[in-house]
């Protein structure tokens, strides 16, 4: 244990959130999605697995050291709902919550199409599969910069 850290993050979580460069994406999904394939094409080849926890309690652990970009206009991304783009899960309800809390202001996701979402997840830096079986609670987190002091 670490004094400070949210118990959640463990040692190859926070590696990977360390890692991370400016622009990099971290994919955070649900349980249903095909991380294990997905995770190969990524930069790291990592997956971390959080079994037995909700999505909005992951995502609350990892946006409490993940700064967000605010150079692009569409940092924070989700999967559309097949043929209802418009439809907003409870699940993704749950983590705008915490991505307004932890950011102290509204930061909308911007919804990807199904597929679209799986091609843009292999890009990423690394996948988070979190056990939370909710289907829909697939995401695109983009890592900002934390600005040094001169």
């Amino acid at each position: 244990m670490l004094k400070g850290l949210d118990p959640v993050l463990s040692a190859d979580l926070l590696w990977v959130l360390d890692a991370m460069g400016h622009g990099d994406d971290l994919a955070l999904v649900d349980a249903n999605h095909p991380a294990e394939t997905i995770a190969a094409h990524t930069t790291t080849g990592k997956l971390v697995r959080l079994p037995g926890l909700t999505m909005e309690r992951a995502a609350r652990a990892i946006l409490s050291v993940l700064p967000i970009d605010d150079f692009e206009p569409k940092p924070l991304r989700r999967m559309e709902v097949v043929g209802d783009k418009k439809k907003i899960p409870g699940v993704q309800k749950s983590v705008q919550a915490e991505i307004d809390k932890a950011l102290g202001a509204k930061s909308p996701l911007s919804g990807i199409e199904r597929f679209a979402f799986y091609e843009a997840a292999k890009n990423a830096f690394a996948v988070v599969q979190v056990g939370d079986q909710r289907p829909y609670g697939c995401f695109l987190l983009r890592k900002g910069v934390i600005a040094g002091v001169p």
